[in-house]
C-alpha cells in the first residue's frame, strides 16, 4: 500500500512538473529593413512574450556571423509579462542580406531562430529608398513615432533618420515635444546632402495614464519655420497595464478577452463617406473582464463599445466606424487600440484596411 501511495504521489509531482512550462511567442520573427544605406548600422527589435506559467529565462542569443550582434532581456520573464532581444546589422557590406539569431530559453530544447533581411546600398544620394518620405528639402526614414510596448518605469527610444537634400546645413529640431518626450539630434547639423538621426527617447513615468497616449510633434524645416499639416509627425505611446499586485485569486481566475476578428477591410471611401462594421468581444475567462482603455490611433476612425465590463461568458458589441473625410489628411495605419485587465492580453489591436477614393 506505501509504495501504491508513493507511486502516486510520485507521478502527480511529475505530472505538476510536467504542466509548469515557460511559453516563447513572438511579435515577429522576421524583420524585414527594406534598403539599408552603407555603413549605417540598421537595428532590429524583436519583442518576446511569456504565455507559460514558469519564468522565461533566456540564456543566450547567437547569430550568424560577425558583422551582426544582440542584446537581450538577462532577467527571467514573468508569466505573461515581456521581453527584448534587439540585434544591429552593421551594413558593411553590399548586396542583400539574409541573417539569422538563435534564441536559447526554457521554453524549447532547440534554439528558435530569427531572421533579419534587407538590402544595402552603396548610393549616399538615392535617398529616396532609404528616407521615403519628403518633408521639404528634409527627408526621413519613417512618417511616425511609434514606441514599442513599454511598462512603468522604462525609457525606450526611437531614431528618426534624417537627410539633408538641400545645399545649405541643417540643424534638425522636434518643434512643441509633450514633457514625456526629449529628442536629440546626432550631429547637430547636417552638411548639405549628409545625413543623421534624431534620438526621441519616452519617459514612461511622464506618462498621463495607463494605455494609448498621442501626441503630434512638428519637425523644423529651417530656422524660424512654423507648424503645420506639412511638418507633422504623429507619435504614440503604449503603456501596458502593472499586474503585479494582482492576488492568488485573480491569478488563478483571471478573465480572458476574444475578439470575432482582429483585422477588417471596407470598401474605399469617398470625402463625404463613411462606413462602418461590428466586431464581437466575449469574455471567455473565469473572472470579469475590463475594457479600461479604448482609442484610435487616428482621426480617420471612430469607435463604440456598448458595455466595458463584461461577465465570463458574456459578450458585446464593438462598432467601427471609418470616415473619408479624414484619410487623405491622416499619417499612418488606421487601427483601434483596447487596453483590458486580461493579464495575458492586456492589449489588442484591431487593423483597419481602408483608403480612400
Amino acid at each position: 500500500m506505501k509504495q501504491i501511495i508513493l507511486t502516486i504521489f510520485l507521478w502527480t509531482v511529475f505530472c505538476l512538473a510536467g504542466m509548469a512550462q515557460a511559453k516563447a511567442t513572438f511579435d515577429k520573427k522576421v524583420h524585414e529593413f527594406g534598403v539599408v544605406l552603407w555603413k549605417h548600422p540598421a537595428t532590429a527589435t524583436f519583442t518576446i512574450k511569456n504565455d507559460g506559467n514558469k519564468p522565461l529565462v533566456i540564456s543566450n542569443v547567437t547569430t550568424s556571423c560577425g558583422c551582426t550582434d544582440a542584446e537581450w532581456t538577462k532577467t527571467p520573464i514573468a508569466p505573461g509579462a515581456t521581453g527584448k532581444i534587439t540585434s544591429t546589422f552593421d551594413a558593411k557590406a553590399l548586396g542583400r542580406f539574409q541573417k539569422s539569431i538563435g534564441v536559447y530559453c526554457n521554453a524549447s530544447d532547440r534554439p528558435i531562430y530569427l531572421t533579419l533581411r534587407g538590402e544595402v546600398s552603396a548610393d549616399p544620394k538615392n535617398y529616396t529608398l532609404t528616407h521615403p518620405v519628403e518633408i521639404g528639402a528634409i527627408r526621413l526614414n519613417k512618417d511616425a513615432i511609434e514606441f514599442d510596448d513599454a511598462h512603468k518605469g522604462d525609457k525606450p527610444t526611437m531614431e528618426l533618420l534624417v537627410a539633408n537634400t538641400s545645399n545649405e546645413v541643417y540643424t534638425p529640431v522636434l518643434m512643441h515635444l509633450p514633457p514625456y518626450l526629449e529628442a536629440v539630434a546626432v550631429p547637430e547639423r547636417i552638411g548639405k546632402k549628409g545625413t543623421g538621426k534624431i534620438k526621441v527617447t519616452l519617459d514612461t513615468d511622464k506618462l498621463p495614464k495607463f494605455g494609448l497616449t498621442t501626441a503630434t510633434v512638428y519637425l523644423s524645416r529651417f530656422l524660424g519655420d512654423k507648424v503645420g499639416e506639412d511638418n507633422a509627425i504623429p507619435v504614440s505611446a503604449v503603456l501596458l497595464p502593472d499586474f503585479s499586485n494582482l492576488t492568488q485569486q485573480q491569478r488563478l481566475n483571471p478573465p480572458a478577452i476574444e475578439l470575432s476578428a482582429l483585422e477588417i477591410t471596407m470598401p474605399s471611401l469617398g470625402v463625404n463617406e463613411k462606413k462602418s462594421q461590428n466586431i464581437i468581444v466575449k469574455n471567455v475567462g473565469k473572472g470579469d473582464l475590463e475594457i479600461t482603455d479604448l482609442q484610435v490611433f487616428n482621426s480617420a476612425l471612430g469607435v463604440q463599445l456598448k458595455k466595458r465590463v463584461l461577465k465570463p461568458g458574456a459578450s458585446t458589441k464593438m462598432k467601427i466606424t471609418a470616415y473619408g473625410k479624414y484619410l487623405k489628411k491622416v499619417k499612418g495605419t488606421p487601427r483601434v487600440l483596447m487596453i483590458t485587465n486580461d493579464p495575458n492580453c492586456p492589449k489588442i489591436i484591431v487593423k483597419v484596411n481602408v483608403t480612400a477614393k
